[in-house]
């Protein structure tokens, strides 16, 4: 389960916090009778006994909520994909509303999905477009899906346009198998 973490770890934290209470009562009533000298080494050895286990589910209550948000960045980023891949072309406009996310975040998680090999196709910046492209399609035909002009090789997975700036980044196969062109290109410059 996504977070379990956070219930085991508030479940610790709440248990191991009830069990001191319950104890320093215990330690203080009337019916005990103790010296002041045993109240205090029974409540020390409460805490270090207790303390860990409130420490471990204070931890584990983190680390929960931290995937819990890693968990939502992913499901938003697979968003992108699949509207990309649905649609065909996306503009950052439906973006923007579909995730209720400012620009710079969005830009952000394209540049991770680019960055994982996951997303392939063209990117137009300027004009905000997103555009699903089978990578071997670009490679053969080497013309943006934008303009229709020559592209150019731009560095390793990506082919750029001169003319309209529109960037296509091409996952891991298809720049491997471009990679003998864009070899070829950069030798001749």
């Amino acid at each position: 389960m996504i977070g379990g973490g956070r219930i085991v770890g508030g479940g610790l934290m709440i248990g191991s916090a009830g069990l001191m209470m319950v104890f320093a009562v215990w330690l203080l009533s009337e019916e005990t009778v103790t010296s002041a000298g045993a109240r205090s080494l029974g409540l020390l050895l409460a805490l270090l006994v207790l303390g860990p286990i409130f420490g471990i589910g204070f931890y584990l209550l983190r680390k929960g909520s931290a995937e819990k948000e890693q968990f939502a960045h992913v499901e938003q980023e697979k968003k992108i994909l699949n509207m990309v891949l649905a649609q065909g072309q996306v503009t950052m406009a439906d973006l923007i509303m579909e995730l209720e996310l400012p620009r710079d975040d969005i830009e952000d998680m394209i540049r991770d999905l680019v960055g994982k090999q996951l997303f392939s196709g063209a990117i137009n910046w300027e004009k905000g477009i997103l555009y699903s492209v089978e990578s071997q399609a670009l490679v053969d035909g080497q013309t943006c899906p934008n303009c229709g002009s020559q592209v150019e090789f731009a560095g390793k997975g990506l082919i750029a346009c001169p003319y309209c700036g529109s960037q296509v980044f091409l996952t891991k196969r298809a720049a491997a198998e471009t990679g003998a062109v864009s070899g070829a290109v950069s030798a001749a410059l």
